[in-house]
């Protein structure tokens, strides 16, 4: 659960910790859409013109980079875009896609369930949380096909920790755990889907816990890639799981709660050309690839336009 875009970082939207490099990619990059809107000191101020449909972020690089993805592909498709991205927190930006401010934005399924829609849910599975939202959203919102890409808690180990051990489950830890120190956020260890979430679903029990002084950031990544712990909760789309040649165990009990990249929309605002197009980007957009363009954006440096534009052409969407 992250402290900002994802329980508990659902609640405040304030940024992915993946690395410093993604918060200056954010600072530096420019949004920018055949519109000439792109991102803004103050997103909301004025509305859109008629016909046109207003794409909307939130303040990280990864749904600022989704967003472009959207506004990119639309464009393709004659769709007039205005780009608001980077506007802050989800209880910032949610109260706008309701009233129709913004038409679209990238959204993490269990997130929004959790903070916006029903706090108290116990949804699970991508096909549990998605039928939670469409029960339970306002009747001007629509959630449309969810991605198979999910920025998700992970119990994370090294590529040689989890050769030595055979271990692609986090059930497979079980015998393995009273060995192992685990590392993350000081939250984890009283978290319901936590160390007592572990425990609870796949009976796992490990030697000791690390309180680290990030949240899968550099200082957790550090204590993993050095062995000062053996697992770590890492999220899922973090560049580090591909340039330090992590594993992210799978979780088939569903401890933690679907994650899904999501296209968010207000009804009155999309017609059936736009819902296709989403609809497809949807179907193309892996884990891998949300890593992919978190790597572009973060350590390579590039614009989110620069970005999406080339997974774009990858998966065989015009841009």
């Amino acid at each position: 659960m992250r402290t900002g875009y994802l329980p508990v970082k659902r609640g405040v939207l304030a940024g992915v910790a993946i690395s410093a490099a993604l918060t200056l990619a954010a600072c530096g990059s420019s949004a920018g859409s055949s519109s000439g809107s792109g991102s803004s000191s103050n997103p909301l101020a004025a509305g859109p013109a008629k016909g046109t449909v207003v794409i909307g972020s939130a303040n990280f690089p990864e749904d600022e980079v989704l967003a472009e993805i959207y506004s990119l592909a639309l464009q393709a498709k004659g769709i007039k875009v205005k780009e608001k991205f980077n506007i802050g927190a989800r209880e910032v930006y949610y109260p706008q896609v309701a009233k129709g401010a913004i038409t679209i934005i990238p959204e993490y399924n269990g997130a929004l369930l959790t903070t916006s829609v029903n706090k108290t849910s116990t949804a699970a599975t991508t096909a549990e949380v998605d039928a939670a939202l469409t029960s339970g959203l306002p009747s001007g919102l629509e959630i449309l096909n969810p991605s198979a890409a999910q920025d998700s808690d992970s119990v994370t180990v090294t590529q040689p920790f989890a050769k030595a051990h055979h271990l692609t489950s986090i059930a497979d830890l079980k015998s393995v755990a009273p060995t192992m120190v685990f590392g993350s956020a000081a939250e984890f260890e009283t978290r319901s889907d936590g160390i007592p979430g572990l425990k609870k679903n796949y009976g796992v029990n490990f030697k000791s816990f690390d309180a680290l002084g990030d949240e899968s950031g550099p200082i957790t990544l550090a204590a993993l890639t050095d062995n000062k712990v053996q697992a770590a909760d890492v999220f899922t789309t973090t560049p580090q799981i591909a340039t330090d040649h992590l594993v992210a165990l799978t979780d088939p009990k569903n401890n933690f709660a679907a994650q899904n990249v999501i296209p968010l929309v207000y009804k009155k605002g999309v017609n059936q050309k736009i819902v296709a197009t989403l609809n497809l980007i949807s179907s193309k957009l892996t884990t891998a690839g949300l890593i992919s363009l978190n790597q572009a954006v973060g350590p390579q440096k590039q614009s989110y336009q620069a970005a999406a534009t080339n997974w774009l052409n990858t998966v065989g969407i015009p841009a």
